[in-house]
């Protein structure tokens, strides 16, 4: 049986109601130094906007070693009365410690992919320490990352790791396109020769690389398409979000549709900084897409895609 994987547990899909399907309660990262999403107070805030509009879950894309305050994920989740699904994997390595990088290289794929299982049906490690205490919270989802147009060697050593992993458990593996690009490259890698079921994987900021053509070849192999990060300054494509959708649904390609705010930093919070924020896609997006698509497709967007895209027949 389906089930999606919580951090207070497994639920059945058709419990995760709305659904912010890309997005972080807690993340660092060098290149935001100072805009840390580090304050559980913070977090469960942003959830509870998101919970007073309706909002039922979030997927928190924050992978290993980016503070994804794994033991603080329970409490506010608990607390704001929202599902959250945690993410294991590995991020690009221009964001990780070159020791951090050597000793997780060293145990070759199958450590590596050994390392997200134990994430994936154990528990997740409380910090960035890769042998530290783990905790009883386990990940839903594995997070991988491409490139700019291209794949190097670290993300397909990481992405031969998530497809093992997958392989063991039947988790879906959310994918970071830098600036869109190279999501073509990324699943001819992930499914066309590691296997990985295209329904599995989740194509992220698609929204940053508005090329209908392309987006239409993705959608054609049966892979969810991730448009995540609506509203932020750096994204002068975003005004062509709406656009993309509506080319995206008359191609037929509605159910393979998901949204996410993705924010990262405390500046972008709504509750506590100065916005957008996880509000944002019920409180402005959602009824955009509701008047230009229609009610049903809304609802298939925000609740019946994340529902499919995020249950696993876990093993």
């Amino acid at each position: 049986m389906s089930r999606v994987r919580t951090v207070l547990g497994d639920v059945a899909p058709a419990e995760l109601g709305v659904c912010d399907a890309h997005d972080h309660l807690f993340f660092a990262a060098p290149a935001l130094a100072g805009q840390e999403l580090d304050d559980p107070a913070a977090a469960r805030a942003e959830l509870e906007s998101f919970a007073a509009l309706g909002g039922g879950a979030l997927a928190q894309w924050t992978p290993f070693g980016l503070g994804r305050r794994a033991a603080a994920l329970p409490a506010v989740s608990r607390a704001a009365g929202v599902h959250v699904i945690a993410a294991t994997g590995m991020h690009q390595a221009a964001h990780y410690d070159p020791a951090l990088l050597e000793r997780l290289g060293g145990r070759g794929e199958h450590g590596l992919a050994a390392f997200f299982v134990a994430e994936l049906t154990e528990g997740l490690l409380d910090g960035d320490d890769p042998d530290g205490p783990r905790g009883t919270a386990k990940a839903g989802m594995i997070k991988v990352a491409g490139m700019f147009h291209g794949l190097d060697a670290h993300t397909r050593r990481v992405m031969t790791a998530a497809a093992e992993a997958h392989h063991a458990t039947g988790a879906p593996i959310g994918v970071h396109h830098e600036m869109g690009t190279a999501a073509v490259d990324v699943l001819g890698l992930l499914h066309g020769e590691l296997g990985v079921p295209a329904a599995s994987i989740l194509l992220g900021h698609l929204n940053r690389f508005p090329d209908p053509g392309i987006h239409r070849e993705l959608a054609a192999s049966g892979a969810f398409l991730a448009f995540d990060g609506p509203s932020r300054a750096h994204h002068a494509t975003d005004w062509r979000l709406l656009e993309c959708l509506e080319e995206l649904a008359a191609a037929g390609h509605t159910g393979q549709l998901l949204l996410g705010g993705d924010t990262t930093s405390a500046a972008g919070r709504a509750s506590t900084g100065g916005g957008p924020g996880v509000p944002f896609l019920l409180r402005v997006l959602r009824p955009r897409i509701a008047s230009a698509l229609g009610e049903e497709a809304a609802e298939a967007i925000f609740t019946g895609n994340p529902a499919r895209a995020f249950a696993a027949d876990w093993r």
